[in-house]
């Protein structure tokens, strides 16, 4: 069953029908595909090409034909190139001759632009809400947990901060995440119905109305661009790919503060799994998985651009290649942005362990170089006398703080009795980062 074959004087071979259908993941877009439609019938009625009868005949077809795919009473399969023909078909079939109108002053390539991006625009608001529940766990979880714990560079324990701060930073990330889908959405906001093929078409048609039905800002300035751009569907990719990066990221320090080794937080059972052979296991494979889920979403951004990167214009088949990626990746990050925040929910975090480790940490060094300085000392010495302190620590299993003063001076007579207020965590945190959140 296809829209075309008038020039043909061989049938399309079963192989080439079957490498070329595109029914069993663009049906998809059945939906985009219907609304497009009932747009394109409305408008052309309004400008004179079609009856305010044929109108209606149309578009009660199209809607019966919605109404039974809704209720799963027309099933999308079959013997059909793609969701285009399976609706056209199955409208011709429903209300006659009349349904064979409905292609007039439009082309399938301008119809796969405006299905994809009414799909794309309407999923990429459904991630940017995803985010958003996942910024208010976030903020919640941190709001509840402002534990000092220690903060790291190079995965070694380096200044003292607060479970909250560090939580929130992730908030941050997932904040620019959210701001860039809103540029993306608003940057794709443009209607390519209308173009037809490439070169628009003889009819007078109106795409502002088309455009406006279907919710569109505007119609595309340049027909060939308007059928053959998948920049959109390459920045949402691209989007994607840095909101799993961030996943990711925080999934990697859920697992290693889960270890023993850590013991900073435990994981909800809900969002952990066990062991076959080794009973006493907890894995944390939520985390995992969506650890591992993000290269599948960085390969579909890199194989949408190694797709389009040779392609002259306008339309090519190869354009084919953008739906199953996107609708992968897609899938992937909406699912483990779901996972996360049901994770986040139910974390709860060891106070007691995180404010252990910090001790075991010499996380004041930093602080005992800088009382050092503002009593005279150059920052080159004061480096060079808490690592000497820090060394004299160790050996004697202690911490900063709790060394005598008659210790301290040992190491530089420019201690006093007012470095341990100095040094105190809690101080600390005072003059660093929770004076930063109060700004």
């Amino acid at each position: 069953m296809k829209l075309w074959g008038g020039r043909f004087k061989k049938a399309e071979s079963k192989l080439m029908e079957d490498f070329n259908s595109s029914l069993s993941f663009d049906r998809t877009l059945y939906l985009e595909d219907i609304e497009g439609s009932l747009a394109h019938v409305s408008m052309l009625t309004k400008v004179g090409i079609l009856t305010e009868e044929e109108r209606d005949k149309i578009t009660g077809g199209l809607k019966s034909i919605l109404e039974d795919i809704q209720a799963e009473k027309l099933l999308i399969e079959g013997d059909y190139e793609d969701i285009h023909s399976f609706v056209e078909m199955n409208l011709i079939e429903r209300i006659g001759e009349t349904g064979k109108k409905l292609h007039t002053a439009r082309s399938r390539n301008d119809q796969v632009a405006v299905d994809m991006r009414l799909y794309s625009k309407r999923k990429a608001k459904e991630v940017v809400e995803c985010i958003d529940e996942l910024l208010e766990v976030i903020k919640e979880l941190a709001d509840k947990n402002d534990y000092i714990m220690p903060g790291y560079t190079h995965l070694q324990r380096a200044q003292v901060v607060t479970f909250r701060y560090h939580i929130m930073a992730y908030h941050s990330m997932f904040q620019r995440d959210k701001k860039r889908l809103l540029s993306a959405i608003d940057i794709m906001d443009e209607s390519p119905l209308g173009c037809a093929a490439l070169a628009g078409t003889t009819y007078s048609i109106d795409r502002e109305m088309t455009a406006r039905t279907l919710g569109f800002r505007k119609p595309v300035d340049n027909f060939m661009d308007g059928v053959s751009d998948r920049d959109y569907l390459i920045e949402l990719l691209s989007d994607f790919s840095l909101v799993m990066m961030h996943l990711s990221r925080l999934s990697e320090e859920l697992i290693i503060w889960s270890s023993k080794e850590f013991d900073f937080v435990l994981i909800d059972d809900e969002f952990s799994t066990g062991s076959s052979i080794m009973p006493q296991k907890k894995n944390p494979d939520a985390a995992e998985l969506i650890r591992g889920k993000t290269g599948r979403v960085y390969g579909s951004l890199m194989a949408l651009l190694t797709t389009m990167k040779g392609l002259p214009l306008a339309y090519n088949k190869d354009m084919q290649e953008d739906k199953e990626q996107f609708f992968n990746a897609l899938d992937t990050v909406l699912s483990c942005l779901k996972v996360m925040s049901g994770m986040l929910k139910t974390l709860k975090v060891k106070k007691e362990n995180t404010f252990n480790s910090v001790k075991k940490g010499f996380l004041n060094a930093t602080e005992a170089a800088d009382y050092l300085v503002n009593n005279g000392m150059a920052f080159r010495n004061a480096h060079k006398v808490i690592g000497e302190i820090v060394l004299y620590c160790e050996e004697h299993d202690k911490a900063i703080e709790e060394l005598t003063l008659e210790e301290l001076l040992k190491f530089s007579e420019l201690f006093k009795e007012d470095v341990y207020d100095f040094i105190d965590y809690e101080n600390t945190l005072k003059k660093g980062i929770k004076k930063e959140i109060r700004k």
